[in-house]
């Protein structure tokens, strides 16, 4: 890599760190007390929602969203992702504590005497760490959660059968258990302290947790507010409805656990082979990078990898 892309990746990379601690330094947004201010006095999105009409005639007819509208959309989806998270960084840490992650492997395979063209690659890989370590503990919070649903309903079909309203099934149920789902479930009922109907507050925690039992729960209490019923009796029914398909996914996962090992052996094998031989006898190694041939049977060889990988993966995940 000639010396001149090394020096504007660098730039590059220098700037969006200065960025970065930039935003960081400066702030944004409201307090947590302004927020519930906010939604205590209507302010806000209330506003919005009191006169739609008036947002319509006002906006011209060939109106489109523009190009930042559309960057702040993405940037709120990403932002999402730090709630289901339950973290505590902020959007400009993120992208800081990124820029220095890379910037430190970029770094350390030029000191190592690696060649330049290995640098923009280690950026990548080191900035792609917080990222990876961000889905992974949202994956682990949402399947937390996933978990202790049943027992949440039926801890609040209890409350509903002893007297206790809706609201106050939602702070048993925030007393009673653990995080994440105490979490959620006490932040709906706080937020119906502050105002906010209890169905909004309820579909606000569905944009927030993307589970597909707790929408057929949220559009059961909805329903049932509207229409009327035993709403105790239909939590229940929804949570053994969620623990027979746990149990389901249990003996899926158990019968095919066999292919899952296959998948995994298979995918293994010729990337320890390949180190075993490159240990061995790195010139008969080589030739797959030399010589032309041997370029197009590796190009090959990790298409099929690719294509294996996949096929396996369609067989073994079995949704319930």
């Amino acid at each position: 890599m000639s010396p001149l892309l090394i020096s504007v990746a660098v730039f590059v990379a220098v700037a969006a760190l200065i960025g970065a601690v930039a935003m960081m330094m400066r702030g944004g947004g409201e307090s947590k007390v302004e927020d519930r201010l906010s939604l205590l006095t209507n302010i806000g999105q209330a506003n919005t929602k009191e006169s739609p009409g008036a947002s319509v005639i006002a906006s011209p007819l060939d109106a489109a969203p523009s190009f930042s509208d559309l960057l702040m959309s993405r940037f709120e989806k990403f932002s999402l992702l730090f709630q289901q998270a339950d973290t505590t960084l902020t959007p400009p840490k993120f992208f800081m504590f990124s820029g220095l992650i890379g910037l430190g492997a970029s770094l350390t395979t030029v000191v190592a005497g690696v060649n330049f063209a290995i640098a923009p690659l280690a950026f990548l890989c080191g900035a792609s760490f917080p990222l990876l370590w961000l889905l992974m503990r949202r994956k682990r919070r949402l399947k937390a959660f996933a978990a202790q649903l049943p027992d949440a309903l039926e801890l609040l079909a209890r409350a509903l059968r002893s007297g206790h309203s809706l609201g106050a099934g939602f702070d048993l149920v925030r007393q009673e258990m653990m995080p994440p789902i105490s979490v959620e479930f006490g932040r709906v009922f706080e937020e119906n302290n502050l105002g906010i109907p209890i169905t909004d507050a309820m579909n606000n925690m569905t944009d927030r947790i993307p589970n597909l039992d707790l929408k057929f729960f949220a559009t059961a209490v909805i329903l049932q507010r509207q229409t009327g019923g035993d709403l105790a009796e239909i939590l229940d029914k929804i949570g053994a409805l969620i623990r027979d398909r746990f149990r389901i996914w249990g003996q899926i996962q158990a019968l095919t656990g066999e292919g899952r090992l296959s998948g995994v052996v298979l995918l293994a094998l010729p990337v320890v082979l390949f180190l075993a031989v490159y240990r061995l006898n790195p010139d008969y190694v080589m030739v797959l990078f030399k010589d032309p041939l041997g370029k197009k049977m590796l190009a090959g060889a990790v298409f099929m990898q690719i294509l294996g990988a996949y096929m396996i993966r369609k067989i073994v995940n079995i949704k319930v």
